[in-house]
């Protein structure tokens, strides 16, 4: 599995596999230890999905060496402050089963972000998480967090598909030397995306399928990637796009297809933050589009 080096020097797989939405813990643990199996090694959960105890069981399954493997969890809103992150933190090790964290995220750029981000600092200094970083932050917020704290963001974990690029924010953060790290990657199958002509078609010429063209599209543009789904056939699929590269018209005839809106919500309409700040972390199911 091809790696990408964050800015504190350590290694992070390029493809992982995410939990968003796998609200069956009994399925959700079958189906991270099938991606294990399938040789994944970067697998992604946040506080908010309700699921990390799932995946810390999967972890102790599969039987893969826990320094082998890059675990990923997020701290909600609701503990977006010094106190409650400290706890998130806590919690989130204590639900995984885990004496530390590859990578742990802000899961939103709202709230006490100056607090949450010290908690995580000295998270970090402590040992108890290898890299920090955050996600869904907007070019200017992940700036403004850079120029007022002591450890720089390794990652930035945003919406990313055909449907809705991000390149400027992609060519910030890489300017910055902050990972890309992509959410949603198939739009959760919006617009039919895997029927898309386009698509459809540059696979067919390399006898791959639009999902396997979209991740190959990502990984080209040095963005790591977290597809979901629980069927093992999917899951050595998406593993399946290393044999194939494509060309530059390839990839600018997947650039023409941006519609440069995200296909769940603008991060910036505040009736969006009434609704991330209202799901709180005990709700039964997240609502689609907060990952």
């Amino acid at each position: 599995m091809k790696t990408v080096k964050l800015n504190n020097g350590i290694e992070m797989p390029q493809l992982g596999f995410g939990v968003f939405q796998v609200t069956d813990l009994e399925q959700c643990e079958q189906a991270v230890v099938d991606a294990i199996n399938s040789g994944y090694r970067l697998i992604d959960t946040a506080a908010a999905y309700q699921n990390e105890a799932a995946v810390g069981r999967a972890i102790k399954r599969s039987g893969v060496d826990r320094k082998d493997l890059f675990i990923t969890s997020k701290l909600w809103v609701s503990d977006a402050n010094y106190e409650r992150a400290q706890k998130g933190i806590d919690q989130s090790l204590s639900n995984l089963g885990l004496d530390y964290l590859d990578l742990y995220l802000l899961h939103q750029p709202y709230g006490d972000v100056a607090g949450a981000w010290r908690a995580l600092e000295e998270a970090h200094q402590a040992g108890l998480i290898r890299a920090i970083g955050v996600s869904n932050f907007s070019a200017d917020q992940l700036k403004n967090l850079e120029l007022t704290t002591t450890i720089k963001p390794v990652v930035n974990q945003i919406e990313v598909n055909p449907w809705y690029q991000q390149q400027e924010a992609i060519d910030f953060a890489q300017s910055e030397g902050i990972q890309v790290e992509a959410w949603a990657p198939f739009a959760e199958g919006k617009q039919a995306i895997f029927e898309n002509p386009v698509l459809v078609a540059i696979g067919q010429r390399y006898g791959k399928t639009a999902s396997q063209v979209i991740l190959r599209w990502l990984l080209q543009r040095d963005i790591v990637v977290i597809p979901k789904t629980i069927h093992v056939e999917r899951m050595v699929a998406n593993l399946n796009v290393c044999d194939f590269e494509l060309t530059d018209e390839d990839m600018q005839r997947i650039a023409q297809l941006d519609q440069h809106r995200s296909q769940f919500f603008d991060h910036h309409d505040p009736l969006t933050i009434d609704q991330i700040f209202g799901t709180s972390i005990q709700k039964s199911r997240m609502p689609s589009g907060l990952d």
